[in-house]
């Protein structure tokens, strides 16, 4: 079930923060734009007209590699920045890893980044959050919230939320493929629970999958956990 977190990513190794400390806002509004290549992205940054940024204190980043400026909108100057990203943010935030959408711009500030997302589930959130560990990056969650279904919605097939989940990753992952791309030891891994329990999950959601599409329509179905 998608979940909504709003956090707070700290690490020296993240662009723009040191940029954002020398403008009177100490405030950039960031969007990601393209992943060129693994260490390179595209962001699309708004600095308050106030704050007189300019192409040349943009070029003088290290990190910048190319600047093109997209005008003025709201009172805002709008430029498309190329950045070199240091070799642990890229690594941590490798595009293939993660699934996600941002809610809102990004906020760059002298202290971290903060973002607005959306996951497909807690446990998508919970890979990210102890990648970033991995890679000594600090997550502070600041909110989270989760998307009730309402009471009329049935389970999909009759499949319960844990099932569906199960499902939707390991075909997401290629655990249906032949060849297999992933172990159910891997898929465990990700939703933080056991072998055992996801290799259930997995098998009570295939029969209760052909139950519900093979069985005569007539027949009750049981829902199993």
């Amino acid at each position: 079930m998608a979940i909504t977190a709003e956090f707070v990513i700290r690490s020296p190794a993240l662009p723009l923060t040191g940029f954002a400390a020398s403008v009177p806002s100490s405030r950039i509004e960031c969007e990601h734009g393209l992943c060129l290549k693994r260490d390179c992205d595209v962001f699309v940054t708004r600095f308050d007209s106030s704050d007189d940024v300019s192409e040349d204190d943009l070029a003088a980043r290290d990190e910048v590699v190319e600047i093109t400026s997209l005008g003025r909108t709201n009172d805002r100057d709008v430029y498309r920045l190329t950045i070199e990203l240091d070799e642990t943010v890229s690594e941590a935030f490798a595009p293939e890893r993660f699934t996600s959408v941002e809610v809102e711009p990004m906020i760059v500030t002298p202290e971290g980044w903060y973002e607005k997302k959306i996951f497909e589930t807690y446990e998508e959130f919970n890979r990210l959050r102890t990648r970033f560990e991995e890679y000594d990056i600090a997550i502070e969650l600041v909110s989270i919230t989760q998307e009730a279904r309402a009471a009329d919605d049935p389970p999909q097939h009759g499949l319960t939320d844990r099932q569906y989940e199960a499902l939707t990753l390991a075909i997401r992952r290629g655990y249906y493929e032949d060849p297999r791309q992933i172990t159910a030891e891997e898929l465990a891994e990700e939703m933080g629970i056991t072998q055992p329990s996801m290799s259930s999950l997995l098998r009570r959601g295939e029969r209760q999958l052909l139950s519900s599409t093979l069985e005569p329509q007539d027949r009750p179905h049981t829902l199993t956990s």
